[in-house]
C-alpha cells in the first residue's frame, strides 16, 4: 500500500529530478503549441500575482481548488518564535570563547532569523487597500426651523 501523501498526481509519470513545476510546462507545452518559455513566463505570472493578492487582501480563492488565508495569530507566535531566537543568537555571539565554526553557524542562524522577521513583518502589518470599497453615504442632515425661515 502506497503512502497517502504519494499522490498518483505528482509520481505517474513525473520523473523524480523534474521539479512540478517543470514537469507541468514540459506537459502543457506541446500541448497547447506554445514554448516552454511561454508557459514558464505564464506559471512565473500567476505565482506572482498570488503572492500579491494574498499579501494585499489576506486571503486568496483559486477556483476549483481552494481558499487560502494569512492566519493572523500564528504569524504573531512565529513572529515570537523569530524574534526570541535573534535575541538568543545574539547573545550567543558575544561569548568570546566561540569556535570559528561555531561563530559562524550562530551567525549563519542569526541571519535566517532576521530574514524571516522581515519577510513576515510587511505581511502582519499591511494596510488593506480600499480603494475598491463601495462609498457610503452620509447620513442625511436634519433641516431645522431656521433654515426655512433663511429659504422663504
Amino acid at each position: 500500500m502506497t503512502s497517502p501523501l504519494k499522490s498518483d498526481l505528482f509520481t505517474d509519470n513525473k520523473p523524480v529530478s523534474l521539479s512540478v513545476k517543470d514537469w507541468i510546462i514540459r506537459k502543457l507545452a506541446p500541448k497547447m503549441l506554445l514554448g516552454e518559455k511561454t508557459i514558464e513566463a505564464v506559471i512565473n505570472h500567476q505565482f506572482q500575482e498570488a503572492n500579491l493578492a494574498l499579501a494585499k487582501n489576506k486571503s486568496l480563492e483559486i477556483s476549483g481548488f481552494g481558499k487560502f488565508f494569512f492566519n493572523e495569530g500564528k504569524a504573531v507566535k512565529q513572529m515570537e518564535k523569530y524574534e526570541s531566537q535573534k535575541a538568543l543568537f545574539e547573545s550567543r555571539l558575544l561569548d568570546e570563547t566561540l569556535t570559528d565554526q561555531k561563530r559562524k553557524s550562530y551567525e549563519l542562524k542569526l541571519q535566517i532569523a532576521k530574514d524571516c522577521i522581515r519577510d513576515l513583518k510587511p505581511r502582519m502589518y499591511a494596510f488593506t487597500d480600499l480603494r475598491g470599497m463601495e462609498e457610503q453615504p452620509s447620513a442625511p442632515r436634519e433641516i431645522e426651523d431656521s433654515d426655512i425661515r433663511d429659504e422663504q
